[in-house]
């Protein structure tokens, strides 16, 4: 889980996490929407609205805002129609590519995700080309100013956690998607304050690239993000040891 700390690092290094906040709370609020009309407004029994409220509430969404998106999908009319899509293929350098996309229109979605893909040295490919390298995983990150790697890895793991890595001063708790949530509410019941938590896509193998070519797939990564209908976008990239983002 090494590259998807460093990843997550150069991230917040670069302040992408805070100037793209606003962005990220439209996209949880779609979510918490679909998952409150497709299962009800009662996170207790829809496991799936519970696991996307604890994800807002990690990145400090308002609880108004959480509250508006339940009841807009409960309300009369309801939500808008969203389909859950998803696009594999390829970044430069071979690297595998994943964009997880919520639409209400999908041939619009397929048209940006094409056309940022092509622009940028990217290619699409058929379904099933390149996901069974990944694994659907739990991804809790801890700041190793704030704690010590032993401190989580007890907490964790008595919670039901799979594994716990520590890279580049950011600690990593990983979990099944199942048990995400459950475990995500026991840390913050100990006191352990997370810096991040999503379900994401882990690679079972990596690849690494030169400075220029992994610059390449972090712009392809950010661009594809930026698109109002992708929800996540998941490489096999591993970055270099000595990797330098472009400013």
């Amino acid at each position: 889980m090494s590259g998807h700390s460093k990843w997550a690092t150069i991230k917040h290094a670069k302040g992408i996490a805070d100037a793209k906040r606003g962005q990220k709370f439209t996209k949880l609020i779609k979510e918490i929407t679909v998952a409150a009309k497709q299962g009800g407004p009662d996170p207790n029994s829809n496991a799936t609205l519970r696991t996307a409220i604890l994800k807002a509430k990690a990145e400090n969404m308002p609880k108004d805002n959480i509250e508006r998106a339940i009841k807009k999908a409960t309300g009369e009319g309801g939500a808008a129609n969203y389909f859950e899509l998803t696009y594999e293929g390829y970044a430069p350098g071979g690297v595998a590519i994943i964009i997880d996309t919520l639409t209400d229109n999908k041939n619009r979605t397929a048209a940006d995700v094409r056309s940022t893909l092509t622009k940028l040295g990217g290619t699409l490919g058929s379904t099933g080309c390149v996901s069974y390298m990944f694994q659907t995983k739990g991804i809790i990150t801890y700041s190793e100013e704030k704690y010590t790697e032993d401190q989580i890895l007890e907490a964790a793991l008595d919670n039901g956690a799979e594994d716990v890595s520590t890279s580049d001063g950011v600690i990593e708790v990983t979990t099944a998607p199942a048990d995400f949530a459950t475990v995500l509410e026991a840390m913050q019941a100990a006191g352990f304050e997370q810096e991040s938590a999503d379900i994401q896509k882990i690679a079972d193998q990596t690849v690494t690239l030169d400075n220029e070519k992994a610059n390449k797939v972090l712009k392809i990564v950010e661009r594809l993000e930026d698109l109002e209908d992708v929800q996540l976008v998941s490489t096999n990239l591993e970055l270099p040891d000595d990797f330098e983002a472009e400013a």
